[in-house]
């Protein structure tokens, strides 16, 4: 009889030790077994109106996912549609269940990159920030137009722009619209630390100042290494009281940014950033000018040049001049490569002082 019980007690004990193995193995298998096989780390996106449902969607969509019952099992013991988190999640080759709901469930999210771009508009700026992070283009648009939101930050309408310094920042995806602002503002002011801020006294501008001829000056030239000696010329004309003639600020007040050339109707428009008929700088920046184009005011090219003309190789470089003798002689050999090309009657519509068209 005791034989018999001791039997029945190993087969018992034998059949319950079989079953922890079977749960536990099965435990291990859907909790911390590998089960996503992405080929590369991609990343989930949970935005604001997300439900539980919709994210195990993004999920199995994006996470390659062998099986799912154990993150389904993880939501429903932890109550997951109870604490859902936004933001960016990150899903790597061969992880498994328990370590990638623990992401999601505890809101460790992964740190993007946000490109602040050097574009013309505060349009443009609050629609490529809203195509990057969770808050879309109307609140940041709403913050940017907002008078008293620009007097709190130190800006007016038109020097806004300058609250940006163009660079590629990590910050989190579901970031405030508040703690964008604030982010900004803080980029802005490393930006101008002590040693900018001194140079800029020197040249007799403010940041703003600065800011603004920047903007023309990278409108003026993608060349990087000829920024300095234009920013040196425009400042030259500056301290001359001579007008700047920037085309790009026509281009500006007449908010057409794709016109190819400048006529003597253009040059009548009736704007404070018609810098033709208005002495001085705009009121305001043209454009979100990158490092570079601040930094080349700040540290300009010291020069007697005032007359710059289009190089005849048409390599987007220029030629200077410092009189009006030396310019008219650069302007046609431009002129005369223009009409070798048989298109110098797109520029012949003018003459300025500063020399991009036809000479008379």
């Amino acid at each position: 009889m005791k034989k018999k019980t001791r039997n029945i007690l190993l087969s018992v004990l034998t059949g319950a030790l079989l079953l922890c193995a079977i749960a536990g193995g099965t435990v291990y298998y859907y909790l911390f077994a590998p089960q996503f096989h992405p080929s590369k780390t991609v990343y989930v996106y949970v935005d604001r109106d997300d439900t539980a449902d919709s994210i195990y969607n993004k999920i199995r969509q994006t996470g390659h996912v062998n099986k799912f019952t154990g993150f389904q099992w993880m939501a429903k013991y932890r109550k997951f549609d109870q604490n859902i988190h936004t933001g960016r999640y990150a899903i790597r080759p061969n992880e498994n269940v328990y370590h990638v709901f623990s992401r999601f469930f505890r809101g460790y999210q992964e740190p993007m990159n946000l490109t602040i771009g050097s574009v013309r508009t505060l349009d443009r700026l609050a629609r490529s920030i809203g195509k990057q992070l969770m808050i879309d283009s109307a609140e940041i648009a709403r913050q940017l137009f907002d008078s008293a939101f620009q007097a709190e930050m130190g800006y007016t309408p038109v020097t806004m722009p300058c609250l940006f310094i163009p660079e590629t920042y990590q910050v989190y995806w579901d970031m405030s619209v508040d703690d964008f602002f604030k982010r900004m503002q803080t980029e802005q002011k490393r930006f101008w630390n002590d040693e900018r801020l001194a140079q800029a006294t020197a040249i007799g501008m403010t940041p703003e100042e600065v800011c603004t001829l920047a903007s023309i000056v990278e409108e003026e030239t993608n060349n990087n290494e000829e920024k300095p000696m234009v920013a040196g010329l425009y400042i030259n004309r500056l301290h001359t009281g001579m007008p700047l003639q920037a085309d790009p600020t026509i281009k500006f007040a007449l908010q057409d940014f794709g016109l190819r050339r400048i006529t003597n109707e253009h040059l009548k428009v009736n704007s404070p950033y018609n810098t033709y008929i208005n002495s001085g700088l705009p009121p305001g920046p043209i454009r979100i000018p990158s490092k570079k184009g601040l930094d080349s005011v700040l540290n300009y090219t010291k020069h007697n040049y005032i007359y710059m003309c289009a190089k005849e190789d048409f390599s987007g470089t220029h030629n200077f001049a410092s009189n009006y003798a030396d310019h008219m002689a650069n302007a046609r050999k431009y002129w005369k490569a223009l009409n070798e090309r048989k298109i110098f009657k797109q520029f012949c519509d003018k003459t300025s002082q500063k020399g991009y068209l036809c000479p008379i």
